[in-house]
């Protein structure tokens, strides 16, 4: 569901760096409150949709009686929650447009803080509370996540930042500025329903191989996830900083940027691969004690750390390119390595070649490779100094 949400957030974000790299605060000012106005709106439908066919949805994916009976009453609460997480992202993609990135890390740490404290205290009944279980974690969580947002929108409104929403802003829909921002942020949006459908598909082939080889899969997941954080923060910074330098008209400095910020990430990934491809058996110890999930595990995060740097080159420049407004090509970069290559080279290495858990995490490594090659030619080729958003 939030990735209907990414259209909007990336639109933002480019056209917010270039109208603030440019100087022009009223384009800036003007998109940040058509973000909030629209993502309320839409925010509203999805959640009026996910609330009433909340139960549908968990029968969709195959959710058992006693699965339903406990997910019910929590996936209403988090599908109500992203009315509030939606609107939150939106205006942290403002913020990191105009350069600012603490002020979303500062309230974002605030709200998981939040998030972990009454968790505990309501999942387990701690302060003479009443034991809540999972109804009490998405409490939890939906409480968090309308505190962040608060906190976003007196800081929007607050006028002690460049970019500021005030009510003219937000008074009416503005369609030449939305379509600017659909326009650059549509690409993105389908492009993030391609990663996960095809992840989706990805962990259905891996659930063919059994218990032990989910298992596996599912650890090495969480712990890719941890390997993404470095490589998304440096694509952000690419991003932000390729949108401004664009929007004085300095696209050589934009390329100088990103080849400094993807050097940077890429002595980060090798670190971490290095690591990785080192450590795998004693990494996998801190989530699992069963040695058949370990062995399965252990080779499947070695590929992995094989794969970090050209991860993080692949994050670096496609954030790049996003920056410029050029986001048709990640999309397509995206449609022909998860589909094209990993998920065909996964059901013709696990069926065909009876490779296992090794032959599903290569054909990850061949999508990332061939990804990281794709884009990196995109951004040597310089089309995207010339993309007008």
């Amino acid at each position: 569901m939030m990735v209907l949400f990414a259209a909007l957030n990336t639109g933002t974000t480019v056209i917010v760096a270039r109208s603030t790299g440019a100087g022009n605060l009223t384009d800036a000012n003007r998109a940040a409150g058509q973000a909030l106005l629209l993502g309320t709106a839409l925010s509203i439908v999805v959640v009026s949709l996910t609330f009433t066919y909340a139960e549908f949805m968990l029968r969709l994916m195959g959710a058992s009686l006693e699965v339903i009976q406990y997910g019910l009453p929590y996936s209403k609460l988090i599908f109500f929650s992203i009315g509030f997480s939606s609107i939150s992202s939106a205006l942290s993609a403002i913020l990191r447009g105009a350069g600012d990135t603490r002020t979303p890390m500062k309230i974002n740490i605030m709200s998981g803080g939040i998030s972990l404290i009454l968790g505990i205290v309501l999942i387990y009944g701690y302060m003479d509370l009443p034991k809540m279980g999972v109804a009490g974690a998405a409490i939890a969580t939906m409480t968090a996540q309308i505190t962040a947002m608060i906190c976003l929108i007196s800081v929007m409104f607050s006028g002690r930042f460049a970019v500021r929403i005030a009510w003219e802003d937000i008074n009416r829909f503005d369609k030449g500025m939305i379509r600017r921002m659909l326009k650059i942020g549509i690409p993105s949006s389908l492009e993030q329903l391609i990663m996960r459908l095809g992840i989706m598909t990805f962990v259905k082939i891996c659930a063919g191989l059994g218990t032990v080889a989910l298992a596996a899969t599912q650890i090495v997941t969480s712990i890719i996830g941890m390997s993404f954080m470095p490589g998304v923060a440096f694509a952000i910074a690419a991003t932000t900083l390729v949108g401004q330098t664009l929007g004085v008209e300095k696209p050589e400095l934009a390329e100088r940027y990103v080849w400094q910020v993807r050097k940077y990430g890429m002595i980060v990934a090798g670190v971490m691969g290095a690591v990785f491809i080192v450590m795998a058996p004693h990494i996998l110890r801190l989530y699992t004690n069963d040695n058949s999930i370990i062995h399965e595990g252990a080779w499947a995060l070695r590929i992995v750390g094989f794969i970090q740097v050209s991860q993080v080159s692949q994050f670096i420049l496609g954030g790049a390119l996003r920056g410029a407004g050029d986001t048709r090509y990640p999309m397509f970069s995206a449609l022909i390595g998860v589909w094209g290559v990993r998920v065909v080279l996964s059901f013709l290495f696990v069926y065909g070649f009876a490779w296992g858990t090794i032959g599903l995490w290569s054909a990850v490594a061949s999508d990332q490779f061939l990804r990281s090659m794709l884009i990196y030619w995109r951004f040597k080729r310089g089309a995207w100094k010339k993309v007008t958003v």
